[in-house]
């Protein structure tokens, strides 16, 4: 068992992929959804992004991701922070935030404690740039 799977495992529910706001892409986000999409950064920003300011976000279609389709249309292809998501770091600087992410996120695994949770995020972290779910 990986450690993710030790404190994680996505139910495709959904719940994080709808709201109102939407998360940034970086060079490599963007390339990486081209490449699984098959096509040009200008088609795919047509279809599917708004750009302001520089700033690079996926739209958001009555009231989630634009690639949300009962599950994720691109998840290979996903933004770093999807990827992420839910295990922020920010659970390590507050229990709060665990409670509250856990609360909206069933794919969290509560059963072993906030202290082992953090204990396998903190390993995870040490051993990786970033998380991917």
């Amino acid at each position: 068992m990986s450690e993710v799977a030790k404190i994680f495992s996505c139910t495709r529910c959904g719940f994080c992929c709808k709201g109102e706001t939407t998360v940034s892409l970086d060079p490599a986000d963007q390339q990486r959804m081209c490449d699984v999409l098959g096509k040009s950064f200008e088609e795919v920003a047509s279809q599917f992004l708004r750009i302001t300011d520089g700033v690079v976000q996926m739209k958001v279609v009555d009231g989630h991701c634009v690639f949300f389709e009962e599950g994720c249309t691109v998840h290979t292809g996903r933004p770093w922070r999807c990827g992420e998501w839910p295990l922020h770091p920010s659970i390590l600087d507050d229990k709060n935030n665990f409670l509250t992410i856990s609360e909206s996120c069933p794919g969290i695994n509560v059963d072993i404690g906030y202290d082992a949770f953090c204990d396998i995020l903190l390993k995870i972290l040490d051993e990786n740039d970033r998380v991917k779910c």
